[in-house]
């Protein structure tokens, strides 16, 4: 997802919001309900972006469509469509989710393996990673890539903790070879 200005902007008003009506956690999960609507029928956003239908129409949509989500959500949504920017809805969705995490003193992790993590492996991983970054824990997400070899990539916003036996090995390469 693109560092989009605008997205943050919307997801620090909704998360202001949010904190306001002490509802951060059931705003992030109608977000992320929202993500996985978005991405597993794209033709909802497509029809959102098209000039073909009033804006109004667009807004009654997206109410039908998110009737039981907090109003706050559908507002937002609404806005979006108002300022013909309903494609930042995922980078919003993306950006609120950051900054629930970092209210909650999570922090989120990607971890690249060659194989899927068991619980046991991602709660050892969380709380020793997140001991390194000042967090009290991490939200991974498992990304399976079989070109490590083994080992684990684990990339918390900036910064990464590589090791995996493909580093060690372009490592040793780099010595040898100069």
């Amino acid at each position: 997802m693109s560092q989009s200005t605008v997205a943050k902007r919307y997801a620090g008003a909704l998360f202001q919001l949010a904190l306001e009506q002490k509802t951060v956690a059931e705003v992030n999960a109608d977000l992320q309900e929202l993500v996985k609507v978005f991405e597993t029928t794209p033709e909802i956003l497509s029809l959102l972006a098209t000039p073909k239908f009033s804006i109004q129409r667009k807004k009654e949509i997206v109410a039908e469509i998110f009737s039981n989500a907090n109003p706050a959500v559908v507002n937002v949504l609404q806005l979006l469509i108002d300022k013909k920017r309903v494609n930042e809805a995922l980078n919003l969705a993306s950006e609120f989710e950051k900054l629930a995490a970092e209210a909650q003193g999570f922090s989120a992790a990607t971890v690249f393996s060659t194989r899927e993590l068991t619980e046991q492996e991602k709660e050892e991983i969380s709380t020793s990673f997140g001991k390194l970054v000042g967090k009290e824990k991490l939200n991974i997400t498992n990304v399976i890539e079989p070109s490590l070899l083994g080992g684990v990539r684990v990339q918390i916003g900036n910064y990464i903790f590589d090791n995996t036996i493909a580093n060690k090995l372009e490592n040793l390469k780099r010595t040898l070879v100069g």
